[in-house]
Protein backbone atom coordinates (compact mmCIF):
# COMPACT_ATOMS: atom_id res chain seq x y z
CA UNK A 1 0.00 0.00 0.00
CA UNK A 2 0.91 3.62 -0.50
CA UNK A 3 0.08 5.17 2.25
CA UNK A 4 -0.03 3.69 5.61
CA UNK A 5 -3.11 5.75 7.36
CA UNK A 6 -5.90 8.02 6.36
CA UNK A 7 -5.99 10.86 8.74
CA UNK A 8 -9.58 12.41 8.43
CA UNK A 9 -11.04 15.60 8.58
CA UNK A 10 -14.99 15.56 10.15
CA UNK A 11 -16.90 18.85 9.65
CA UNK A 12 -17.88 18.84 5.86
CA UNK A 13 -15.85 16.33 4.82
CA UNK A 14 -17.60 13.26 6.91
CA UNK A 15 -20.10 15.45 8.59
CA UNK A 16 -22.59 17.26 5.91
CA UNK A 17 -22.82 20.32 8.58
CA UNK A 18 -22.75 22.88 6.36
CA UNK A 19 -26.31 24.35 6.55
CA UNK A 20 -26.04 23.95 10.21
CA UNK A 21 -23.04 26.11 10.20
CA UNK A 22 -24.59 29.04 8.17
CA UNK A 23 -27.81 28.90 10.38
CA UNK A 24 -26.17 29.22 13.53
CA UNK A 25 -23.97 32.32 11.98
CA UNK A 26 -27.31 33.89 10.61
CA UNK A 27 -28.61 33.68 13.65
CA UNK A 28 -25.57 35.57 15.38
CA UNK A 29 -25.85 38.40 12.42
CA UNK A 30 -29.48 38.98 12.36
CA UNK A 31 -29.38 39.78 16.01
CA UNK A 32 -26.31 42.16 15.77
CA UNK A 33 -28.17 43.84 12.95
CA UNK A 34 -25.74 42.33 10.09
CA UNK A 35 -26.00 41.32 6.86
CA UNK A 36 -26.82 37.43 6.64
CA UNK A 37 -24.97 34.75 4.35
CA UNK A 38 -27.83 34.16 1.76
CA UNK A 39 -26.81 30.19 0.37
CA UNK A 40 -24.19 27.92 0.57
CA UNK A 41 -22.02 29.07 -2.53
CA UNK A 42 -21.57 32.59 -0.86
CA UNK A 43 -20.65 30.53 2.49
CA UNK A 44 -18.40 28.46 0.53
CA UNK A 45 -16.16 31.35 -0.44
CA UNK A 46 -16.22 33.40 2.47
CA UNK A 47 -15.59 30.36 5.06
CA UNK A 48 -12.27 30.22 6.31
CA UNK A 49 -9.72 29.11 9.63
CA UNK A 50 -8.83 30.26 11.99
CA UNK A 51 -13.04 31.33 12.32
CA UNK A 52 -12.21 34.84 13.68
CA UNK A 53 -10.82 36.16 10.54
CA UNK A 54 -14.06 34.07 9.20
CA UNK A 55 -15.85 36.18 11.42
CA UNK A 56 -14.41 39.81 11.13
CA UNK A 57 -14.91 39.49 7.69
CA UNK A 58 -18.86 38.72 8.15
CA UNK A 59 -18.40 42.35 10.20
CA UNK A 60 -18.07 41.25 14.11
CA UNK A 61 -17.23 43.67 16.45
CA UNK A 62 -14.73 42.31 18.63
CA UNK A 63 -14.11 45.26 20.72
CA UNK A 64 -17.87 45.24 21.62
CA UNK A 65 -17.51 41.27 21.44
CA UNK A 66 -14.68 39.77 22.04
CA UNK A 67 -14.35 36.21 19.51
CA UNK A 68 -14.47 34.18 23.20
CA UNK A 69 -17.39 35.56 23.91
CA UNK A 70 -19.30 35.44 20.36
CA UNK A 71 -17.37 31.32 20.05
CA UNK A 72 -19.80 29.70 22.94
CA UNK A 73 -22.63 31.34 21.64
CA UNK A 74 -22.08 29.38 18.14
CA UNK A 75 -21.20 26.64 19.45
CA UNK A 76 -24.50 26.14 21.39
CA UNK A 77 -26.90 27.27 18.00
CA UNK A 78 -24.66 24.67 16.03
CA UNK A 79 -25.60 21.97 19.04
CA UNK A 80 -28.94 23.05 18.02
CA UNK A 81 -29.10 22.88 13.99
CA UNK A 82 -26.40 19.91 13.62
CA UNK A 83 -28.60 17.59 15.55
CA UNK A 84 -30.83 17.62 11.66
CA UNK A 85 -27.19 16.88 10.04
CA UNK A 86 -25.99 13.57 8.45
CA UNK A 87 -23.08 12.10 7.10
CA UNK A 88 -21.83 12.97 3.72
CA UNK A 89 -23.15 10.63 1.05
CA UNK A 90 -20.84 7.66 0.35
CA UNK A 91 -19.11 8.57 3.89
CA UNK A 92 -19.86 4.70 5.57
CA UNK A 93 -19.13 3.54 2.14
CA UNK A 94 -15.62 5.26 2.27
CA UNK A 95 -14.92 4.32 5.99
CA UNK A 96 -15.61 0.70 5.26
CA UNK A 97 -13.64 0.80 2.42
CA UNK A 98 -10.71 1.73 4.04
CA UNK A 99 -11.19 -0.85 6.75
CA UNK A 100 -11.77 -3.46 4.52
CA UNK A 101 -8.05 -2.69 2.78
CA UNK A 102 -7.21 -2.95 6.72
CA UNK A 103 -5.87 1.05 6.45
CA UNK A 104 -5.97 2.64 9.88
CA UNK A 105 -8.06 5.52 10.35
CA UNK A 106 -7.53 8.68 12.27
CA UNK A 107 -9.67 11.14 12.65
CA UNK A 108 -8.28 14.83 13.69
CA UNK A 109 -10.65 18.08 13.97
CA UNK A 110 -10.35 21.42 14.90
CA UNK A 111 -13.20 20.81 16.95
CA UNK A 112 -13.72 20.23 20.84
CA UNK A 113 -12.65 16.42 21.50
CA UNK A 114 -15.47 15.89 23.93
CA UNK A 115 -18.11 17.48 21.12
CA UNK A 116 -16.46 15.47 18.38
CA UNK A 117 -16.60 12.48 19.87
CA UNK A 118 -20.50 12.59 21.13
CA UNK A 119 -20.82 13.76 17.10
CA UNK A 120 -19.40 10.51 15.93
CA UNK A 121 -21.57 8.30 18.26
CA UNK A 122 -24.29 9.58 17.58
CA UNK A 123 -23.52 9.17 13.98
CA UNK A 124 -22.41 5.48 14.14
CA UNK A 125 -18.94 6.12 13.01
CA UNK A 126 -16.51 5.93 15.90
CA UNK A 127 -15.63 2.32 15.60
CA UNK A 128 -13.75 3.00 11.99
CA UNK A 129 -11.37 4.92 13.64
CA UNK A 130 -7.88 4.16 15.48
CA UNK A 131 -7.76 7.45 17.31
CA UNK A 132 -9.76 10.40 17.37
CA UNK A 133 -7.75 13.96 18.23
CA UNK A 134 -9.62 16.70 18.67
CA UNK A 135 -9.10 20.17 20.34
CA UNK A 136 -9.24 21.25 24.22
CA UNK A 137 -11.18 24.83 23.68
CA UNK A 138 -14.13 25.61 20.93
CA UNK A 139 -12.16 28.60 19.43
CA UNK A 140 -11.20 26.19 16.47
CA UNK A 141 -7.77 28.14 15.67
CA UNK A 142 -6.27 25.46 14.29
CA UNK A 143 -5.46 21.40 14.04
CA UNK A 144 -1.94 21.57 12.54
CA UNK A 145 -0.07 20.80 16.09
CA UNK A 146 -2.68 18.02 16.38
CA UNK A 147 -1.63 16.65 13.01
CA UNK A 148 2.20 17.10 13.93
CA UNK A 149 2.11 15.28 17.05
CA UNK A 150 0.47 12.42 15.75
CA UNK A 151 3.25 12.21 12.55
CA UNK A 152 6.40 12.75 15.80
CA UNK A 153 4.76 9.89 17.55
CA UNK A 154 4.56 7.85 13.45
CA UNK A 155 7.21 9.01 12.14
CA UNK A 156 7.90 6.11 9.67
CA UNK A 157 3.77 6.69 8.24
CA UNK A 158 3.09 7.82 5.06
CA UNK A 159 -0.50 8.84 5.90
CA UNK A 160 -3.15 10.77 3.01
CA UNK A 161 -4.74 13.47 4.40
CA UNK A 162 -8.72 13.98 3.15
CA UNK A 163 -10.57 17.12 4.01
CA UNK A 164 -12.63 19.74 2.46
CA UNK A 165 -10.59 23.13 3.65
CA UNK A 166 -7.53 25.15 2.67
CA UNK A 167 -6.49 24.20 6.20
CA UNK A 168 -6.34 20.86 5.56
CA UNK A 169 -3.98 21.78 2.55
CA UNK A 170 -1.99 23.66 4.94
CA UNK A 171 -2.38 20.70 7.44
CA UNK A 172 -1.27 17.96 5.15
CA UNK A 173 1.66 20.18 3.48
CA UNK A 174 2.69 20.46 7.61
CA UNK A 175 3.83 16.87 7.80
CA UNK A 176 4.49 16.12 3.91
CA UNK A 177 1.04 14.46 3.44
CA UNK A 178 -0.59 14.00 0.08
CA UNK A 179 -4.06 15.49 0.39
CA UNK A 180 -7.49 14.57 -1.32
CA UNK A 181 -9.82 17.72 -1.14
CA UNK A 182 -13.51 17.30 -1.70
CA UNK A 183 -15.48 20.18 -2.80
CA UNK A 184 -19.14 19.96 -1.22
CA UNK A 185 -18.21 20.85 2.26
CA UNK A 186 -17.07 24.15 3.43
CA UNK A 187 -14.75 25.75 0.31
CA UNK A 188 -15.60 26.28 -3.06
CA UNK A 189 -14.10 24.27 -5.91
CA UNK A 190 -12.10 27.48 -7.09
CA UNK A 191 -10.50 28.27 -3.26
CA UNK A 192 -9.62 24.36 -3.25
CA UNK A 193 -7.88 24.15 -6.30
CA UNK A 194 -5.75 27.08 -5.28
CA UNK A 195 -4.11 24.36 -2.95
CA UNK A 196 -0.90 23.34 -3.89
CA UNK A 197 -0.14 19.53 -4.16
CA UNK A 198 -3.43 18.53 -3.73
CA UNK A 199 -6.12 16.41 -5.83
CA UNK A 200 -9.87 18.21 -5.42
CA UNK A 201 -12.80 15.50 -5.71
CA UNK A 202 -16.47 16.16 -6.10
CA UNK A 203 -17.19 14.25 -3.31
CA UNK A 204 -15.97 11.39 -1.35
CA UNK A 205 -17.29 8.85 -3.87
CA UNK A 206 -14.78 10.41 -6.81
CA UNK A 207 -12.46 10.33 -3.55
CA UNK A 208 -12.64 6.90 -3.74
CA UNK A 209 -12.07 6.44 -7.21
CA UNK A 210 -9.25 9.02 -7.45
CA UNK A 211 -7.68 6.75 -4.23
CA UNK A 212 -7.31 3.81 -6.04
CA UNK A 213 -5.57 5.27 -8.84
CA UNK A 214 -3.01 6.90 -6.82
CA UNK A 215 -2.20 3.97 -4.55
CA UNK A 216 -2.83 1.20 -6.93
CA UNK A 217 -1.33 1.97 -10.37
Amino acid sequence: MRYTHIIWDFNGTLFDDVEAGILSVNEMLKKRGLDVISDKDEYRKIFKFPIIEYYRELGFDFDAEPYEVLAPIWVELYNKYSLESKLQRDALNALEYFKTLQIPQILISATHLEMLKGQTDRLGISRYFDDILGLSNIEAYSKEELVQKWKEENPDSNPLVIGDTEHDADVAAAIGADCFLVCNGHQSRERLQRCARCVVCDNLFHMGMAFQLANFR
